[in-house]
Parts: structure tokens; C-alpha cells; sequence
């Protein structure tokens, strides 16, 4: 893709988010007492499997893991993709499976296929070894799009952006904001602001990432950084939840439409 087209998507994708964020209903109510913090992972690079659950484990925590079948095993430059097994070992460990597409495009790309996109993914988890369909999914590229959320509103309980805010109050559940945790690392060490934030005034605050490795790319960080906001989070008081269980403890069963 040309710089220019490149630029032009982005444009279209901050354009679409914002008519969502502006518009859409219906909403659900964020109400707890006790502050909710969840740690997500995009994509998910080995990294994500061997470091990143490894230190929520280290503090008894589950984090939910947004997976696309066809990135499975592909090896970039700077980060390698987990194959069927490393879901199956995330699924096993207690972590959450989410969906991230198939294929990884701009869910605006699909049109009339995203069904049998989502479809295929949903096979792929479960030749993989996870017994549970997703019930939450993450836009690729955090890229929402308005003609497919009756689609996705059918299939999920929540669908996570990005937005860089707390979910508090009135929120619409197939546009959950979400606070990214990326380079540079002094930026990513000093997210502690958001956990001060949420724990002084209770919601639900959603990191997402990619690798946590010790030269991590722009879009995650290393395993010191990532450690020190999961202990953060766990010594401020907050719930560490994963995304299905955050849903179920604020009430939001069924359907999503």
C-alpha cells in the first residue's frame, strides 16, 4: 500500500470510529465498586505467550488473547506469530481466546463475507485445541466499521477498540475503549497513571499489546515494563480479569443487539 493510500485509510478508519463513538447504541452500564483492570494482547507474537502470560500467571491473573488462524507461525522481521499449539496452551492455562478475524484485514475490507471470515477462525481455534468459541473480539488495526456491527453484534458479547479511555458509565459493548501499552518504554512505564486513575475512581480499564520481549516492536514492550503494570495494577487493589469474566461480573449477558 502507497503512503498515500496508507494515509487515507487512516483517515477513513479515525472517521468510522468516531461515528461509532458519537452514535451508536445500545449502551451498557460500567457500575462496580472495585476497579477492573484487563490485559489484552493482539495478534499475539510468541512473546505474548511466553512472557506476557507467564507474568499474569506470576500473579495469579488471566489475560485474554484476540487470535487471527491465518497469522499462525508467520515469522516477520522482528516477531514471530504462535501456531495452534500456542493457543491450545494459552486456552489451557486459563487465558481467554478471543477473535481477531481470520484474516486479519480492515473488517470495512469484508463486506457480505465476514461471516464466513469469523466462521473459519472459529474452525481454526477449535482444530486447535479450544473447546470454547470466543465470545469477544478485537478489531484488526482497531479499525471498526458501522455495516458490520449487526454482524458482529450477533456473535459477541463485546468487540474492543482502542479510544484510550476507561470504560465508565454508559458504553457501547461492540466498541469497548481500550489504553495501548507501546513504545517508547519510558511511555509504557508511566501507563501506571491509568491503574491510579481506575482505582480511584472505579471502572474498567483495557490494555492491549502485542510482544513483550526485551527489544520489543513499536506496538509492545518489555517483560520488566509488563511486569511492573501487572504488579501495579494487583497491588492498587484493581480486579485483573480477563475480558469474558469482566463482562459476566458487569452484567452483560447475551446478545449483543
Amino acid at each position: 500500500m502507497s503512503d498515500l493510500s496508507e494515509r487515507l485509510s487512516s483517515i477513513v478508519d479515525r472517521l468510522s470510529n468516531r461515528l461509532i463513538w458519537d452514535l451508536a447504541s445500545p449502551t451498557r452500564r460500567v457500575e462496580t465498586s472495585r476497579p477492573i483492570v484487563t490485559f489484552t494482547f493482539d495478534d499475539v507474537p510468541d512473546t505474548a505467550l511466553t512472557n506476557g502470560a507467564a507474568i499474569l500467571e506470576k500473579y495469579d491473573a488471566r489475560g485474554t488473547f484476540y487470535i487471527a488462524g491465518a497469522l499462525e507461525g508467520v515469522v516477520e522481521p522482528d516477531r514471530t506469530l504462535i501456531d495452534r499449539d500456542g493457543c491450545h496452551d494459552l486456552f489451557a492455562r486459563g487465558h481467554e481466546i478471543g477473535c481477531h478475524t481470520f484474516t486479519h484485514d480492515r473488517i470495512r475490507s469484508y463486506g457480505a463475507a465476514l461471516g464466513k471470515d469469523i466462521d473459519r477462525n472459529v474452525e481454526y481455534l477449535k482444530q486447535a485445541g479450544v473447546s470454547r468459541r470466543p465470545t469477544n473480539f478485537a478489531f484488526p488495526y482497531n479499525s471498526a466499521w458501522p455495516l458490520a456491527r449487526r454482524e458482529l453484534a450477533r456473535r459477541y458479547v463485546s468487540c474492543r477498540g482502542a479510544g484510550e479511555a476507561i470504560n465508565r458509565g454508559d458504553v457501547d459493548r461492540m466498541m469497548v475503549k481500550a489504553v495501548e501499552i507501546r513504545q517508547p518504554e519510558d511511555y509504557a512505564s508511566d501507563l501506571t497513571r491509568w491503574i491510579d486513575d481506575v482505582a480511584q475512581d472505579p471502572g474498567w480499564l483495557v490494555f492491549f499489546t502485542h510482544d513483550v520481549a526485551d527489544e520489543p516492536t513499536p506496538f509492545g514492550c518489555t517483560p520488566a515494563t509488563f511486569d511492573a503494570l501487572v504488579r501495579y495494577a494487583r497491588e492498587s487493589g484493581c480486579e485483573i480479569m480477563t475480558v469474558d469474566a469482566a463482562t459476566r461480573a458487569l452484567g452483560w449477558t447475551g446478545a449483543a443487539q
